[in-house]
């Protein structure tokens, strides 16, 4: 089945189609330009039925990152294409010129149009990641997928699991009788212990479980299951038993007995050497005899267990053969740790679903899962169809990530195998680079899709990232590889087709060549690491390191006679530099090793892994003893160890110094009480940033190496802890949390600085997927870990049935589990193999390999080589022998002149003398005036001239509010004093409770005021919710009656009246913004003063100015009788009884309060609203008023209401005012 070379203009737009794009070969590029003639309709009979737009091209990846960089890079393609259609004369890519060239010219103008329409259509363009998608599918069709409308995403559901895990744990083993329970605790000690089992199998549910190679299945129940091993136990006590009392009753005839054998008995397992070694074992088992603890010698005197010297003998005796079946019995204990195990996993796996229901909360494999599961339920057909229609072409990136699940999704979709010609599913990816399997990306999934789409298969045969000599190479290596019996990849089958074979590709090239010191440079280079025989893994890590460092020292070197860099055709070089070489690994330990080699050479490095948290640093230990020590500052103990840290950086004498000075010490405890009240007062981040000053502590690091990095990982976990104290009652818990992150290597990546991109990049194999480097290094090749039992995750494999592949997890332990490890353990090798391709295509111009003799032990007979991808790609199947190790190299060198094999560089102490960085020129200063005194400005703004609190348009001291329930607490009465009265005159008062009664009326305008009056059930329900979350029960009842009553009684105004149950045009909570341009407050306070509330005196505001934006929140903007009016809601407690509200105290409480200024505001916001929406507005006809509804007093004669409809003049003065037109507004 050969694959067809992509031609990306005449690739047909439709059905399903997989694209095979091997490193290097201009993935993203092709895909950019697929989007473009999907935008266009372009291809004629390989066309897409029509046109489409960016968000019905669905474009999905696996990570932010690479979201962020299709989107950018579609963005640009179609820029470009749509400049090709718009200025045919200049010079464009050609594949765009032909691409134009397909279309009359009269049609090019509108086709720059469609591009660069779809161009700035790309923010709303369906470019995500996989797992983002299927979060909008699942909210989108909420109905369809059974999805609830509002969920919460969890990125950590740790803490949620371990809670469900306990909860199991509780249900099934607390009542358990002791000796059953002891049955349970031989498998897991503990519910973290079962936690870390089952964490594992969570996200393998459908997976085949075996146990010694049988499938197995979770049990019904657990009694059966634990009872059997508490009755093979209590069985075993009693044998026991019988063994003890027979030996006990004939101990000197069976002490006789032994010593008459004792020649006869096996040196190696009994201590015969001497008599008084030998009567030690007869005490000890004379000791068990009498209920002491066996020891190893008594199970190796059952009557059929002795171990005996070539031709021994040994009498028999009923004692030995009570041991024996003791023994016996042991030995045929039954395992139920899978059984268990599988039990555990079906009721928490049901439990942990049902509570994040329960809490409205999805995890990122639920996105997954929930949408697998909806299109396979009843609605599935019918979801997706929808989705096809949404979405009638979809291109899936680096799809040899995809898991099952995934592909599960995409086929229900798209029907992959049907080739349907309506829509288009393009799947593009690499096989080769299947990598990340930890994950559970699966390539037995794209083996799947590939046979799916048989016949469909395109592949990307060009180069555009190395040099013809470095791809020359890596085709060199993995035909060599290919020849092997199971092919480069592994899937070769005698008599079945190569599911991954090797394909070389062609170079583009590269104009320059690479020189090391002076000599141009072969690309890949196979050191050899000069040794006394086999080396073990510590040694070959050290040496390798050493070598590796020692030879980029030489390269940097500006000084050296023979300059090392890259010739451009011209013939000028240019030197390399640190960012120019990137070091692979597969670990941390393997990183350490080679910074560590590098550091002594004064060469900077960065560690990029796609597991790099910031909880792994070393800092994140260091913060955790200064809170401790914080939180504690009386402990001795957590201060010294708080002083310690590296990164409070005190030397050892002034350590010592607080060890012989008390008054040192006192201060440095004063020191930390202060940090203490700091923390307990403002916060976290703040006590941090004091503490880092006092010790000065930036200053420090940023003159160390690396210090830079340090000090960014303190900040970034100070600003970490202050989000999380949010969360978290008191110091303490916050503690606890941060040590959970430290325990669980929680996920908080490390930010990246600028000045890392000047460094040594060294990289993890899986973090450098994608990534191109100039250099690459691959010290530690050679070394490698086989699937041996170690490792607490179960050993993984998958079993071909027909065609298709079923994962399958051993849960047996030890020797059971050999054959399952035997076939997990080539499934690595196959990955090893991919993980070698990524490693070597990732250099533009030269790789260099470490190989040595590395074994299991120094001076060894064997070595390792055989477990890793480099030993299969030397050597096949078969192992290789230390001697014979030189000549498998150069036998697999020969025939490729790009492959040098060569002794390593000698290991030098040469120290990297880093170029002088360039002087810094003054900084630049901007020639044009900066905006002064912009802000934000609302009502709370503006303070009263004799108020303490002031605010001002230079230093504003408090944030203006974000939402309506901010403005309502700024703006409510600060008495908290309970009032007197009855009804609705006892209720609270103060912001809380005014709050609470503002919220009682927005809920009734959200639900329709006239809703909310007739359902006086739901109307009782809401009040009883919100009142029920306060402790307020005993004001459900009155609450809810008189919220009633207020809906339907009438307000009178202005000759008029109406209820608010009757309203049926107006809007709740209006939002406000409009300019203001240096608005004296002087003048607008004057202005109003004068116009309302018949120009009573009261009191005036503080000089101010306002210049920025004006914002705020009216309660409720309604329509009446042609004639708009605001309203809002006042819960001012006026006095005991309805009899306090009349009019004059209402009008003094405006006074007091200011309303009259608020007021007006909001009837000019009205007023703009009105002149902008209403065609014909007129104020002294459209124009209502304002009203203000005291709402304790809706029993009174005035109804609570005070009402006030300003000039029109003073309306549009305050317009004129805002638009910063003074003369106008003062005439």
């Amino acid at each position: 089945m050969t694959a067809v070379n992509l031609n990306p203009l005449d690739f047909p737009l439709h059905g399903s189609r997989l694209i095979e794009a091997s490193a290097g070969t201009g993935k993203t590029f092709t895909i950019a330009l697929l989007y473009v003639r999907l935008v266009l309709g372009h291809g004629g009979d390989a066309a897409f039925k029509q046109a489409l737009t960016p968000p019905q091209i669905l474009v999905v990846t696996f990570t932010d990152a690479a979201t962020q960089e299709l989107r950018d890079r579609i963005r640009a393609r179609l820029n470009e294409a749509a400049q090709c259609f718009q200025a045919p004369d200049e010079r464009h890519d050609p594949l765009l010129v032909k691409l134009r060239n397909g279309y009359p010219a009269d049609q090019w103008p509108a086709c720059a149009r469609r591009l660069q329409l779809a161009s700035e259509w790309m923010d709303e363009a369906a470019v995500s990641t996989i797992h983002g998608w299927c979060y909008r599918m699942l909210r989108e069709h909420a109905f369809d997928s059974g999805s609830l409308f509002t969920q919460t995403l969890e990125t950590d559901q740790r803490e949620l699991l371990d809670e469900v895990v306990r909860d199991y744990w509780r249900q099934q083993f607390y009542g358990l009788p002791p000796e059953v329970a002891r049955v349970v605790t031989d498998s897991f000690k503990s519910p973290t212990e079962l936690r870390e089992a089952l964490t594992p199998l969570l996200s393998r549910s459908d997976a085949e479980f075996q146990q010694a190679g049988m499938s197995i299945t979770a049990p019904a129940h657990l009694d059966a299951l634990l009872q059997g091993p508490a009755d093979w136990a209590a069985q075993c006590v009693a044998l026991e038993a019988q063994a003890r009392a027979a030996w006990a009753n004939d101990i000197v005839a069976l002490e006789a007995l032994l010593h008459s054998a004792r020649s006869a008995l096996n040196g190696k397992s009994y201590p015969t050497k001497t008599p008084e070694t030998f009567d030690q074992m007869l005490g000890d088992i004379a000791a068990w005899s009498q209920g002491g603890e066996a020891s190893s010698h008594v199970r190796k005197c059952g009557q059929a267990r002795f171990k005996l010297n070539k031709g021994g003998a040994i009498g028999t005796h009923p004692a030995f053969q009570t041991i024996d079946a003791w023994v016996d019995h042991e030995e045929s204990k039954q395992d139920i740790r899978a059984q268990l195990l599988l039990h555990a996993l079906r009721e928490v796996q049901g439990a942990f679903e049902e509570e994040k229901l329960r809490r409205a909360q999805i995890g990122f494999d639920d996105l997954l899962n929930r949408l697998g599961r909806a299109l396979e339920g009843p609605s599935g057909p019918r979801l997706a169809q929808t989705i096809r229609q949404q979405y009638p072409v979809a291109l899936i990136d680096e799809f040899q990530d995809t898991d099952p699940v995934q592909y599960g999704i995409f086929d229900k979709i798209y029907c992959i195998g049907e080739n349907l010609p309506d829509c288009g599913l393009f799947m593009i990816g690499d096989p080769k680079q299947a990598i990340y399997s930890f994950r559970g990306a699966d390539i037995y999934t794209y083996l799947k899709a590939r046979e799916a789409t048989k016949g469909r298969h395109y592949t990307l045969g060009t180069n555009y990232r190395s040099t013809q000599a470095m791809v020359d190479a890596a085709n060199h290596c993995f035909k060599f590889a290919e020849a092997h019996p199971r092919a480069a990849f592994r899937f070769a089958e005698e008599g079945k087709e190569n599911q991954v074979p090797f394909e070389g590709v062609d170079a583009k090239g590269r104009s320059d060549t690479l020189e090391i010191e002076g000599e141009k440079q072969k690309a890949l280079t196979l050191w050899q690491l000069q040794t006394n025989g086999v080396i073990n893994n510590a040694t070959y890590l050290r040496e390798a390191s050493e070598v590796c460092a020692s030879a980029i020292q030489a390269w940097l070197d500006r000084s050296a006679e023979k300059p090392s860099g890259l010739r451009n055709s011209d013939g000028q070089l240019t030197a390399l530099k640190p960012a120019d070489i990137a070091i692979l690994v597969r670990s941390r330990k393997e990183a350490e090793a080679i910074r560590k080699a590098l550091a002594r050479r004064k060469l900077a490095s960065v560690y990029l892994s796609d597991r790099d948290s910031v909880f792994e640093s070393e800092e994140a230990t260091d913060l955790l003893c200064i809170l401790r020590a914080c939180a504690q500052p009386t402990s001795d103990r957590l201060l010294r160890a708080a002083l310690a840290t590296r990164s409070v950086g005190i030397s050892w004498q002034d350590l010592e110094q607080l060890n012989q000075n008390e008054l040192c010490w006192e201060a440095h405890v004063q020191w930390f009480r202060d940090f203490r009240v700091l923390w307990q007062q403002q916060g976290v981040l703040p006590m941090l940033r004091r503490l880092l000053a006092t010790f000065k502590v930036p200053a420090r690091l940023l003159a160390e190496e690396q210090g830079e990095r340090r000090l960014t990982n303190l900040l970034h976990l100070a600003e970490w802890l202050q989000r999380s104290a949010a969360e978290l009652d008191g110091e303490h818990a916050l503690i606890r949390h941060l040590a959970e992150q430290i325990k669980e290597q929680s996920e908080e990546e490390i930010l990246r600085l600028e000045s890392d991109s000047d460094l040594i990049k060294v990289v993890t194999v899986h973090k450098s997927k994608g990534l191109e480097y100039p250099l690459v290094m691959l010290p530690f090749a050679c070394s490698a870990r086989a699937v041996d039992g170690r490792s607490k995750a179960p050993p993984m494999f998958h079993e071909r049935q027909d065609e298709h592949y079923s994962l399958v997890l051993e849960l047996a332990k030890g020797d059971p589990a050999k054959p399952a490890q035997k076939r997990a353990d080539d499934e690595r090798m196959g990955e090893e193999m991919r993980l070698l391709y990524v490693a070597l295509t990732r250099a533009r111009y030269a790789t260099w390999i470490c190989v040595a003799p590395q074994g299991f032990k120094t001076g060894g007979s064997s070595i390792d080589l055989h477990k890793s991808g480099l030993g299969y790609l030397l050597a096949g199947e078969g192992t290789v022998a230390p001697d014979w190790l030189a000549e498998v190299v150069d036998a697999f060198a020969k025939g490729c002149d790009d492959i040098a094999v060569c002794k390593a560089p000698a290991q030098t102490e040469g120290v990297h003398v880093a170029p002088a960085r360039p002087t810094v020129s003054e900084a630049l200063r901007p020639l044009h005036a900066l905006a002064t005194n912009w802000w934000i400005a609302s009502y709370s703004a503006l303070a009263i001239a004799d108020d303490r609190a002031r605010m001002g348009a230079e230093s504003p001291v408090a944030p203006e509010p974000a939402t309506a329930l901010e403005a309502n607490l700024q703006e409510q009465d600060d008495e908290q004093n309970p009032p007197a009265g009855v009804g609705i005159h006892a209720f609270p008062r103060g912001a809380g409770p005014g709050t609470f009664l503002h919220g009682l009326f927005e809920w009734a305008g959200d639900e329709g005021f006239g809703n909310a009056a007739s359902d006086e059930q739901a109307l009782h329900d809401a009040v009883a919710r919100r009142c029920n979350l306060r402790g307020w029960e005993r004001w459900i009842d009155p609450l809810s009656a008189w919220l009633s009553h207020y809906l339907k009684a009438p307000l009178r105004f202005n000759g008029t009246q109406c209820t608010l149950a009757g309203l049926s045009t107006y809007q709740v909570e209006m939002e406000f913004w409009f300019s203001s341009r240096n608005v004296n407050v002087e003048r607008l306070d004057a202005l109003v003063r004068e116009h309302t509330l018949g120009g009573t005196p009261r009191l005036i505001l503080a000089p101010n100015q306002l210049n920025g934006m004006f914002k705020g929140f009216i309660d409720l903007t309604f329509e009446h009788e042609g004639r708009y009016y605001v309203a809002d809601y006042k819960s001012n407690w006026l006095g005991s009884t309805d009899s306090a509200y009349v009019a004059e105290a209402m009008a003094e409480t405006m006074l007091d309060k200011r309303y009259d200024l608020q007021l007006c505001l909001y009837l000019l916001a009205l007023h703009r609203q009105l002149k902008l929406r209403l065609p014909g507005y007129d104020y002294e006809q459209h124009m209502g008023g304002a009203l203000y509804l005291f709402i304790r007093g809706h029993q009174a004669p005035t109804h609570g209401l005070h009402f006030e409809r300003p000039p029109q003049q003073l309306i549009e003065q305050l317009d004129q005012l805002f638009m910063g037109q003074f003369e106008e507004a003062s005439a």
